[in-house]
């Protein structure tokens, strides 16, 4: 069972880049938080639609309020009846216990492959004479926005039997919704909802929702069930099915698809797989990230490869295939139509990694067809080739065999907070983890085509002479800062991990491995991943909060990501003495502390990231791909 608080929050995600999110508690925190929230144009174009409800009890002695929101100014509504649990597996599940002792079980759970939400109520005790009643709100916005009362939005449903069809805005998915009570119509708009966690973020937060009228249920007749699903554009009301048929067929399939998972841990990697176009990709995180080019091939070697979802791994990697460009692949699709981004140095050289990986795995290979093996080969190649002759924003094969990369005004590396034209972590030069990336891209490279053998060993023989800090027993940051020769950037970071063996080629001795990694345990490392700034630089900030300029600013200055614990684990176990021996004590020093984190926050998740000091708060997105992923990658393949 979970813990029931406003911080404690569930997902429910359709596969196609649509959700449903909220807490424990029930009271939404978040504008995303909703019970309908899907994509036009899977995995982009999200709106709102069914943003949540009300719902009480007309009982033989009185109204009995179920749910609870809150509202500008600060106000909490009260509730009668105790949230007395609260279950996440194998959908979210809450237990409600009135004073007479009638308990009331609500679940919910989205249907995979379908924008689809089902919402179950079943009585436990004795229900006669009393009715449950739902009042839903709806929107029809972009999931990032609000939504204020207006006269545009249309409050009068289309109805066939038991269908009704809800259509708000022109040009916006129409709402579908199915039950088995009766509708009464009774427009109304509910004003000024407060989301606390928009608050805490400085962002806008109150919103007005609509409430076209109530769902009535007799609960002494059985199970109350209330679907509600997003139509597209002439798409035709079905008028064959009853509520208690979808439901009965849908939540039996929908449990035994979830329980084939050999673990909860896989069931969760499964939410960031989602449909783009003909093929596959993943979602960086919910409830606010899209597909982001980094984060995809991060997270792809554990979300898929480490639990042996090679079709997936496939699908992913073949569809992003084509869309290198000058060397370079995209960091985000926007949603909606705008062009893809081509902003980063490393997405493409994490693409690198992830495809040799796939294409050198003894059964993950098997999944590949000869079209495939050419396109994941061409990119490589197409990837490293860009990046030698040079490319966008200084990407560039300097003369020293090393990478350089970078512009004033743009942020290129995976520390990539701006605000406004400012640049927090601009890193312009030779970054270490970037150096790190290409040297084993070249190493990949080289096995497809000799060419690149001779670029290899130039790059290794430089990367060490370049970027060892002997003084302090680690790597630097940046060399050549700003494309000063001989400047450096001493700045006590994790990327250093990446060369010391958080890649599948180490670039140092083993014994300046072992400095490195002990280095950034004893500064860096706490229970839920690393700092990504020593504790001890000025510049460092303990806690991330405030507004977007206070956060922004803090992102990659301190700030804890679990993301980073994966390589971290991964160097540290190659510098032991006796790599096999030293896994138990891995587990527990490292992982154990994780796994407890996974009832946090995002529950079964592993939080984006977390404050820098004690007691490491869970900050950010509560449900982070590569987070996951990495967790994944230790358990299922370094640790196994």
């Amino acid at each position: 069972m979970a813990s029931i608080s406003n911080e404690c929050e569930w997902l429910e995600v359709d596969g196609l880049g649509g959700f449903a999110s909220g807490t424990t508690s029930g009271v939404a925190t978040r504008r995303y938080h909703a019970l309908l929230l899907s994509a036009s144009d899977p995995p982009s174009s999200r709106v709102a639609l069914v943003n949540g409800f009300s719902a009480w009890l007309e009982t033989p002695s009185g109204k009995v309020q179920l749910t609870r929101h809150y509202f500008a100014p600060g106000v909490l509504s009260d509730a009668d009846v105790e949230l007395a649990s609260f279950a996440a597996e194998p959908w979210p599940t809450a237990r409600y216990v009135s004073e007479n002792g009638l308990v009331l079980i609500q679940e919910l759970f989205v249907v995979h492959g379908s924008p689809s939400v089902m919402v179950c109520f079943r009585a436990e005790g004795d229900a006669r004479g009393v009715r449950l009643c739902v009042r839903p709100f709806l929107s029809g916005r972009d999931f990032h926005g609000l939504q204020r009362e207006n006269t545009a939005f249309r409050f009068e449903p289309e109805q066939r039997g038991s269908w009704l069809r809800f259509s708000p805005y022109p040009d916006l998915p129409s709402i579908d919704m199915l039950s088995n009570g009766r509708y009464e119509h009774e427009p109304q708009w509910w004003r000024h909802f407060r989301y606390g966690e928009e608050e805490r973020r400085g962002l806008e937060c109150d919103e007005d929702l609509a409430a076209p009228g109530i769902f009535h249920f007799e609960l002494d007749a059985g199970p109350a069930i209330w679907i509600s699903s997003a139509t597209t554009p002439g798409q035709a009301l079905t008028q064959n099915s009853t509520a208690e048929s979808l439901w009965a067929g849908s939540q039996p399939r929908e449990a035994t698809r979830r329980a084939a998972f050999p673990s909860a841990l896989e069931r969760a990697a499964d939410c960031y797989v989602v449909a783009r176009g003909q093929g596959l990709t993943l979602i960086a995180g919910y409830p606010w990230f899209g597909d982001w080019g980094r984060d995809t091939f991060i997270a792809l070697r554990g979300l898929c490869l480490a639990t042996e979802r090679f079709e997936a791994a496939r699908a992913i990697l073949v569809e992003w295939s084509g869309v290198v460009s000058e060397g370079m692949l995209p960091n985000l699709f926007p949603d909606g139509n705008g062009p893809p981004a081509y902003n980063s140095v490393d997405a493409s050289l994490w693409y690198v990694i992830a495809a040799s990986e796939l294409l050198q795995h003894p059964r993950g290979s098997k999944v590949l067809e000869a079209s495939d093996r050419a396109a994941l080969r061409d990119a490589v190649l197409a990837i490293v080739r860009g990046y030698g002759k040079g490319t966008r924003y200084g990407i560039r094969r300097d003369v020293d065999g090393l990478l350089a990369a970078g512009e004033p005004g743009v942020q290129l590396t995976w520390m990539d907070a701006k605000v406004g034209n400012y640049v927090v972590t601009p890193r312009i030069g030779k970054p270490v983890e970037v150096q790190a990336l290409w040297i084993n891209a070249l190493a990949v490279a080289a096995n497809l085509a000799p060419e690149f053998s001779g670029w290899l060993s130039t790059a290794r023989a430089a990367f060490e002479s370049r970027f060892w800090n002997e003084a302090s027993g680690s790597l630097y940051d940046v060399v050549d800062v700003d494309h000063e020769p001989g400047r450096v950037d001493a700045a006590l970071r994790p990327n250093q991990i990446f060369a010391a063996g958080g890649l599948p080629l180490r670039l140092l001795s083993r014994e300046r491995a072992r400095r490195v990694v002990d280095l950034v345990e004893r500064k860096l490392w706490t229970p839920i991943g690393l700092r990504s700034l020593g504790p001890d630089d000025p510049a460092f900030i303990g806690r991330y909060a405030g507004d977007v300029w206070q956060r922004d600013t803090g992102y990659h200055q301190g700030t804890v990501w679990p993301w980073l614990l994966g390589p971290f684990v991964e160097a540290w176990l190659r510098s032991r003495d006796d790599p096999s021996s030293a896994k138990a004590e891995a587990q527990r020093r490292f992982i154990a502390p994780l796994l407890d984190h996974l009832q946090r926050a995002g529950l079964g998740h592993v939080s984006e990231i977390a404050d820098g000091t004690a007691p490491y708060t869970p900050r950010g997105c509560p449900f982070q791909a590569w987070s996951l992923s990495e967790l994944l990658r230790l358990t299922h393949g370094v640790l196994a």
